[in-house]
């Protein structure tokens, strides 16, 4: 039985369109526009949607979209939710259950990320093969939702081998060149330390970032497949390191967002 408030949500979201999607788009920090590319059935804000947060970082839209892209039926979240915002996991992961209560079967997910390996260079894409979690609570902490998962949950493969082996197949196809590594979450909102940058990359972690790892774990727990994948915004060489803004991070994935659109799209049209 879903509790309530997602019952309520799923009925509101049924009154406004009866779009039915099967994959799921996540779309991170300044990586909005992949929604150009989708033939829009309905748009609905986040503010609108019962019981559903409402971003407050500026790059994001909050807009659930509905509709095409290619031949393939998707809805798009246009931004996403961080614990740094004030936000509790369980919040934060609220559009997760949201989408396998709805029949979502894959789930894509994008975000802006500091690059830690020496060898990965600002604007590059990083293909997620596993990841690190050291943000300070779990979503799936508390009474166990029954309904959509075990309460342990296994992370053997965090992220879906056959979307990760589509995904590099389709950046192969695209003359697209693409990283691979392991992805760290930290609570944010403020960038790392020098001292910080050098105990990450110790502990085998290829990119930093803000967000992603709890919508993983709950899309997990929720039997849900998902791949994932970090556009590098800068360079976090602790030795080399250079002030960076949000403005300079916005433009480097305004210009890697081209890649990500057409990565996304070749692999949602191989599924």
């Amino acid at each position: 039985m879903l509790q309530p408030k997602l019952q309520e949500t799923i009925a509101f979201i049924a009154s406004k369109t009866s779009f039915q999607p099967e994959i799921a788009i996540i779309l991170g920090t300044g990586l909005g526009k992949l929604v150009h590319e989708i033939a829009i059935e309905c748009a609905i804000d986040y503010a609108d949607i019962p019981h559903f947060p409402v971003s407050t970082v500026e790059s994001h839209s909050g807009k659930l979209i509905f509709g095409k892209l290619g031949s393939k039926k998707v809805m798009a979240m246009q931004g996403r939710f961080h614990y740094y915002e004030g936000y509790t996991m369980q919040q934060i992961t609220y559009p997760i259950r949201l989408m396998k209560a709805i029949g979502i079967k894959y789930l894509f997910i994008s975000n802006a990320a500091g690059a830690l390996n020496s060898s990965f260079k600002k604007g590059d894409l990083m293909l997620i093969e596993d990841h690190i979690n050291l943000l300070p609570e779990n979503p799936l902490t508390g009474k166990n939702e029954d309904d959509f998962g075990p309460r342990f949950p296994d992370m053997s493969e965090a992220y879906n081998r056959m979307l990760i082996d589509k995904m590099k197949a389709a950046a192969t196809a695209l003359l697209l060149p693409i990283q691979s590594g392991v992805y760290t979450a930290v609570m944010g909102p403020n960038l790392e330390t020098r001292a910080e940058y050098r105990f990450l990359n110790r502990i085998g972690a290829d990119a930093v970032g803000m967000s992603t790892i709890p919508e993983v774990i709950v899309a997990n727990h929720s039997g849900l497949p998902c791949v994932a994948v970090s556009v590098l915004t800068d360079e976090c060489d602790p030795e080399h390191l250079q002030p960076v803004n949000i403005t300079e991070i916005l433009a480097v994935a305004g210009k890697a967002e081209v890649g990500l659109t057409a990565l996304f799209t070749r692999t949602i049209e191989m599924l």
